[in-house]
């Protein structure tokens, strides 16, 4: 098979991986709100076996065969995902040797995506520990930006001097995107996103009675159930008030990176992604808005960890556009994106 053969069937693999790493992100949140972490108290399998029936819990246990099965599905769509991902490390390995076969990114996925395997056994043996499923969701869209970038072509140009300065302030976008998430995280795993139920106050106060000192905790010690939270009432208004507040600034970051690629580019793709970064998060805060308007309904928090994903998805595109691969001739071999 011809070398660009063989990369446009890697891409669409890399694709329809990024798809199925979407579908995990989702269920991992269904799973996670719909408290069913524990459904399966074992791991990698349901009180011993791979499909949850009643007969094989312990009579001394809670069995819920609904909670079980959502964490069962979760687990067979994160398993297939870590079967394509190795897949296309193999096959990223066996092509190197291809000039614009993508290695890196590939061998990082595979990686990531074997730490994820042990954060999910961790969840559910240290009982749904805050820090563990925050990691675990970081770990989920990691995965999925890995797989975007693998999936995307490169375009084969020259940056232009004006592009130059968004490259930075892509990666100051990443890094603020990453924060957000983590904190979204940590206000889901702690059950705060029903601590403040109004808008755009909080308990009916621009500032509420806070416990900053309890609420970021990272480890508490172990054999404590953390389902439906440990935390009092002002340690959760703590947490929920930095997600708000991260909010504001990440989207105010982020929209700004759009506008200014859009208004930047020299590109069509450039300009495109500038837009749909944009739009994502514009998706994301009105989301996030009628979440709580609500009440936290099931459907829209799980749509809030969409949003999430779709975040991740455009941001990947646009650093994507921002690293382009230069066309041979350009610059000298050994200065070969790194990135590829």
């Amino acid at each position: 098979m011809h070398p660009q053969r063989r990369l446009y069937w890697f891409r669409r693999m890399a694709l329809a991986g990024a798809v199925l790493a979407a579908a995990v992100v989702v269920l991992g949140a269904w799973v996670r709100l719909t408290d069913a972490g524990l459904g399966c108290p074992d791991w990698p399998g349901c009180y011993g076996h791979i499909y949850p029936n009643s007969g094989h819990a312990d009579p001394r246990s809670s069995f819920h065969f609904a909670k079980a099965l959502h964490e069962m599905i979760h687990r067979y769509f994160a398993s297939s995902l870590g079967i394509l991902i190795a897949v296309l490390m193999i096959w990223a390995v066996r092509f190197r040797a291809d000039r614009d076969q993508p290695l890196l990114p590939a061998v990082l996925a595979f990686v990531v995506v074997c730490l994820q395997g042990a954060l999910g056994a961790l969840t559910v043996t240290l009982l749904l520990k805050p820090l563990i499923v925050t990691a675990h969701l970081l770990g989920g869209l990691t995965t999925l930006g890995l797989l975007c970038w693998l999936s995307l072509a490169p375009e084969t140009r020259q940056l232009a001097e004006r592009e130059e300065p968004l490259r930075k302030f892509a990666a100051i976008g990443l890094a603020v995107l990453i924060v957000q998430i983590a904190l979204g995280g940590w206000t889901s795993s702690n059950y705060a996103a029903v601590a403040c139920p109004d808008l755009p106050t909080c308990q009916h106060s621009w500032w509420p009675p806070m416990d900053f000192r309890d609420a970021f905790v990272l480890s508490r010690g172990l054999g404590i159930d953390y389902e439906g939270g440990v935390l009092a009432n002002p340690a959760r208004i703590a947490i929920h008030f930095t997600h708000r507040l991260g909010a504001l600034l990440a989207g105010s970051i982020l929209i700004s990176l759009g506008v200014f690629a859009a208004g930047r580019a020299k590109t069509r793709r450039l300009k495109l992604a500038g837009r749909l970064l944009v739009l994502a998060v514009a998706l994301q805060i009105c989301i996030g808005m009628a979440t709580v308007h609500w009440g936290v309904p099931l459907a829209l928090a799980t749509l809030h960890n969409a949003g999430a994903a779709f975040l991740v998805i455009t941001l990947v595109n646009l650093l994507r556009a921002l690293w382009p691969a230069p066309a041979i001739g350009m610059v000298p071999l050994h200065r070969a994106d790194p990135a590829r």
